[in-house]
């Protein structure tokens, strides 16, 4: 048994990447790593060729079992529903840490995208383009022929790139706009917002009905501004702003006596705020705990 937590160990940082880049939920990724340990604990004395790969499948199809369960609550949940943050320090992943796909793939903005595509597309997406499995292991893992996976990958690669947000590509500019869009927002510079948003900025706010949230997408640079005013007026005792760099857009975490109290990610380009994304939903903030 000694040897079977060793192998799973090594591989746990991977597991968990792959489930909470399918899932967009820290919980539900640590609940599917628990239960690919208590069947990998449990399966046969028979030794396992490839471990990395038949953890991995296992993961997998948990992942996949628990994104079509959770379909139905989302369309329950009270305003936008928006993946639950994750700083890449908390996601060691092994082999594939040198990947800038990665890194990218844990921004809220990416995470929104890979929303948008259907269970298998996700699965397909994340095992070859994100961590680098090749079609044939994908197929065997997704139970499905390989030119099949071939023809999903297509389909999702496709669709990623026609949604994927365009960053800033000079981190300077990215972090200069964040603080010159919070200094705007608490300082309730009205003007001054309307200059650092695009004309067409979106913002989506998860509250998940614990905390104060639009209901719905705010669309345009005025009604962005005036909402984003009036929620930085509120009152947040012991206030704290820590600057992150998630995905290669510009985050921040907002805190009250030192405890997470809203994470507010930005897409930056041509130097203005074109996506806004912010999750004060508290259920969605424990991984961002130090």
């Amino acid at each position: 048994m000694a040897g079977e937590e060793q192998v799973f160990a090594e591989h746990r940082g991977l597991l968990f990447g792959v489930a909470y880049r399918m899932l967009g939920s820290v919980a539900d990724a640590e609940d599917t790593v628990q239960d690919a340990w208590l069947r990998w604990s449990a399966h046969s004395a028979e030794p396992v060729a490839n471990p990395k790969a038949y953890l991995v499948r296992v993961v997998t199809r948990l992942a996949l079992n628990r994104l079509r369960d959770t379909a139905a609550r989302r369309e329950t949940y009270v305003g936008p529903w928006l993946p639950e943050p994750l700083l890449p320090a908390g996601d060691p992943t092994g082999d594939a840490a040198a990947s800038v796909e990665l890194a990218e793939s844990v921004s809220t903005a990416m995470l929104v995208v890979l929303e948008t595509l259907s269970p298998l597309e996700r699965a397909v997406f994340v095992l070859h383009e994100v961590f680098g499995f090749d079609y044939r292991e994908i197929a065997a893992m997704v139970e499905r022929s390989e030119p099949a996976v071939r023809q999903l990958a297509h389909r999702a690669r496709e669709h990623v790139q026609a949604r994927r947000p365009r960053f800033e590509p000079d981190p300077e500019v990215r972090r200069r706009v964040t603080e010159e869009f919070l200094a705007a927002a608490f300082g309730g510079d009205l003007r001054r917002l309307l200059e650092l948003l695009a004309p067409d900025v979106t913002m989506w706010t998860d509250g998940g009905g614990k905390a104060k949230a639009a209901r719905r997408p705010i669309h345009g640079a005025d009604k962005v501004a005036r909402f984003t005013i009036g929620i930085a007026h509120g009152e947040v005792p012991e206030m704290g702003l820590q600057f992150l760099d998630v995905g290669g857009g510009p985050a921040v975490l907002v805190t009250s006596a030192g405890e997470p109290y809203a994470f507010v990610s930005l897409a930056v380009v041509d130097g203005r705020i074109a996506a806004a994304w912010v999750v004060n939903n508290p259920d969605k903030l424990t991984a961002l705990q130090r």
